[in-house]
């Protein structure tokens, strides 16, 4: 898909308005959403997809906002959020349901495949592609949230946030996703890693 036609879910700008409101208030959202040229998008929030730049931009226009930690922490509670819409809006009602009761391996398993194939709604032009071994880890190249960062951290505290949530329903409640490498740092593509501790045994 080129960068020209690659759309992203509303997720990544509604769910961001809130997290921004709930720290900023309406007034520190709307001069985030100024800054990015999208103040018609918190008045009239999406409810289908945007174009891939629009994310670019209000992300972007967070980091350059807000202290780095704050923005950090506003960017994984609009993943949160995220999440939260996901599991009650978009994930089967039957998956919802299976998949907790698998062993941990093989839900994480069935999780990625699922996410592999609706890839295009969060990682735009970009690339995603789950990795092979233990520990689970799965990779976006090209992705909109660290194109033409730089950063000395990883910049996509939006996507660990947002897997980590649905991980955590689906595969196992202690399940933590961690950024290992990322593009806004210097790697040639953004790995997470999903990691838990194993249930001991009576």
């Amino acid at each position: 898909m080129s960068q020209a036609s690659a759309r992203i879910g509303p997720n990544a700008v509604t769910r961001l308005a809130e997290a921004l409101a709930a720290v900023r208030g309406a007034e520190g959202a709307r001069a985030v959403f100024d800054r990015a040229g999208l103040a018609h998008r918190l008045a009239r929030p999406p409810d289908r997809m945007v174009e891939e730049v629009e994310v670019i931009a209000l992300h972007a226009a967070l980091r350059a906002s807000l202290p780095a930690a704050e923005a950090h922490d506003v960017a994984r509670d609009a993943g949160d959020r995220t999440a939260a819409y996901l599991l009650e809006h978009r994930i089967p009602r039957a998956m919802r349901a299976v998949l907790p009761r698998l062993p941990a391996r093989l839900a994480a398993r069935v999780l990625l495949m699922a996410i592999g194939g609706h890839a295009w709604t969060f990682a735009g032009s970009g690339q995603f592609e789950a990795l092979p071994g233990f520990p689970v880890r799965f990779a976006i190249a090209g992705g909109p949230l660290a194109r033409g960062v730089v950063s000395a951290v990883p910049a996509c505290a939006y996507y660990a946030a947002t897997f980590e949530g649905l991980f955590r329903a689906l595969v196992h409640p202690a399940a933590r996703v961690v950024e290992t490498a990322c593009e806004a740092a210097g790697a040639p593509r953004c790995i997470f890693e999903a990691r838990w501790q194993a249930r001991k045994s009576v």
